[in-house]
């Protein structure tokens, strides 16, 4: 079976999801790429954990994907969808920082989605854009949402735990902080003390905004074209019952017409009689 056939047999996934899980991949190996540096404890924990969470959403995306396929020996084998499996495996213990050298195997998939997303024209990438505005918006948004929340987290922890005074000592403050701080309700349970936590919260805050503004953009955009939808169908129901209200109508005018044409020859064939 040639390269093109092979692909035949994964599912056929939106251009908006490829994307996302494109993005998604090189984030994870970003991640990988920084569990290898000099960082401190309670970082280096947190990377573990958002790393765990990665391996946990590929190996979701793997199992569907292989339940999916048409061809179940074509993908794992000649689309090597072995290396999903292998790249979504996670590690624990003393040979997780080596055992993370795995996530590697990813590039497979994104190399992958690479080559099928080259296939197409660019006229055909830019119909689906704007036929699936709503498809990309969310995935934007998601992804967005996904990359401050962790990159912002890790360098506040980092930062903060560099100071005796911090409040924001473990992944868990670091990540409800940033969770509070990009939703733009701001507890002030937990806050940054040093210059770079504070430039990193700034950033966060910024974001928030403009996340939560395109999420209730497009909300509303959802919102706005389902009772559009609504409204159009009511209307067209509207129409259906006028238009057959008026030949109900015209039925019973053309009868009555029928009915005194035969009153009126009736009685001019009996004043011809008289």
């Amino acid at each position: 079976m040639t390269t093109a056939q092979g692909f035949i047999a994964a599912p056929r996934r939106s251009n908006a999801y490829n994307i996302f899980i494109l993005v998604l991949t090189m984030v994870s190996l970003v991640i990988m790429v920084a569990m290898f540096l000099p960082l401190n404890d309670a970082t280096m924990g947190l990377l573990q954990a958002y790393d765990f969470l990665s391996c946990i959403f590929f190996l979701i995306d793997f199992i569907v994907t292989f339940k999916a396929s048409s061809s179940k020996k074509t993908y794992f084998i000649q689309e090597r969808g072995w290396l999903d499996l292998v790249g979504s495996i996670p590690t624990v213990g003393v040979l997780f920082k080596y055992g993370s050298l795995l996530r590697l195997a990813r590039l497979s998939r994104a190399f992958r989605i690479a080559k099928n997303l080259g296939r197409k024209s660019r006229g055909d990438l830019m119909r689906d854009v704007l036929q699936n505005r709503s498809q990309y918006a969310g995935f934007i948004i998601i992804l967005l949402a996904i990359i401050i929340l962790a990159f912002a987290s890790i360098l506040v922890l980092q930062f903060e735990s560099a100071s005796r005074d911090a409040n924001i000592t473990t992944g868990w403050d670091a990540f409800w902080y940033s969770i509070v701080t990009i939703t733009t309700v701001g507890y002030g349970d937990y806050y940054p003390v040093t210059f770079w936590g504070r430039v990193t919260g700034i950033f966060i805050m910024i974001a928030g905004v403009g996340i939560i503004g395109a999420l209730a953009s497009l909300m509303a955009s959802l919102l706005i074209g389902e009772s559009h939808s609504t409204s159009e169908v009511e209307d067209d129901d509207d129409d259906q019952d006028h238009q057959a209200a008026i030949e109900k109508e015209l039925i019973t005018i053309r009868e009555e017409l029928a009915a005194l044409r035969q009153l009126m020859e009736k009685n001019a064939v009996e004043e011809t009689r008289k």
